[in-house]
């Protein structure tokens, strides 16, 4: 199944997204720079649905060393600001996170940027300071990565889209 086949679908067997994946190209770690939108690739994951209904926006990448891996719209949607993970998800935040940003927001970069080795291929991956998880990036075009958290205690990776959006 190509890239452009599994996002048309909307859900595709676990499985069937880690074929995909491995079949991508890797990523080098300038190529992450700037500012992408996300959006999730359903694959029957617990968190599948969590990130759409919240407002998620997706991810910034200044440098190695200063990385925004959650980024929200605000409440009025024109904008988007960066989320600390150690307050995002709670059980106290429900529905749109831009409702709740005086308690979320950061301005202190809370993850980086490191070549790493995953399912034998070295690729750029986002690791974040203050949890257990890297997400892993492949190429699907010069836009466009599939992406792939991995974390400790979680039985399946977690698959989403981003693409390019340096405004």
């Amino acid at each position: 199944m190509t890239f452009d086949e599994a996002v048309s679908a909307g859900r595709l067997e676990a499985q069937a997204a880690l074929a995909l994946f491995d079949s991508l190209p890797t990523v080098e770690l300038e190529f992450m720079r700037g500012t992408w939108k996300g959006s999730e690739l359903l694959t029957g994951h617990p968190m599948d649905g969590m990130l759409g209904a919240t407002g998620w926006y997706g991810k910034r990448f200044i440098d190695d060393e200063s990385v925004h891996p959650l980024l929200f719209y605000t409440e009025d949607g024109a904008s988007v600001f960066p989320v600390d993970p150690r307050k995002w998800p709670s059980p106290a935040i429900r529905g749109l996170v831009g409702r709740h940003r005086a308690d979320v927001e950061t301005g202190k970069f809370k993850a980086r940027l490191r070549l790493t080795v995953y399912r034998g291929q070295v690729s750029a991956t986002m690791i974040y300071d203050d949890w257990p998880t890297h997400d892993v990036f492949r190429k699907v075009d010069a836009n466009t990565v599939l992406g792939l958290m991995d974390a400790r205690g979680m039985a399946a990776p977690y698959f989403f889209v981003l693409r390019r959006d340096d405004k």
